[in-house]
């Protein structure tokens, strides 16, 4: 699988339709970038899976849209990695994991212009 193209100073929406399994109160998000098995803790601005689109509290059986925004700063290296997207419970229990791999990159430009690439979408 060819890695998804992350453009540095670019911020992606992240869309995740799932059906919980288990009841809770709340969920928070946890994203990671995984470097050499090393999981990395990676900021994003809402961790708060009840203010990301989820209607709590979360009931099982019921299907919640998780939204949310994965920002790409300027100031990260250029690398390939894995992204590691968590959504748990208040107890810890998961509603939803993924991964996918990604190559952090600056955006090309010619002649001062920017050149847009093609958006990506994948369903995992």
């Amino acid at each position: 699988t060819q890695p998804c193209l992350l453009h540095k100073g670019t911020s992606y929406s992240i869309n995740v339709t799932f059906a919980s399994k288990i009841e809770s109160q709340g969920s928070k998000a946890r994203v990671y970038g995984e470097m050499l098995h090393v999981d990395i803790p990676f900021p994003i601005p809402e961790p708060d899976g009840c203010k990301s689109g989820i209607q709590c509290p979360i009931q099982k059986g019921h299907s919640y849209s998780y939204l949310n925004k994965l920002p790409v700063k300027s100031e990260y290296p250029s690398i390939k990695l894995i992204v590691k997207w968590e959504l748990v419970d208040d107890q810890d229990q998961m509603l939803f994991c993924w991964k996918i791999p990604v190559q952090i990159t600056k955006q090309v430009s010619w002649s001062g212009h920017q050149i847009e690439r093609r958006n990506e979408t994948r369903t995992l």
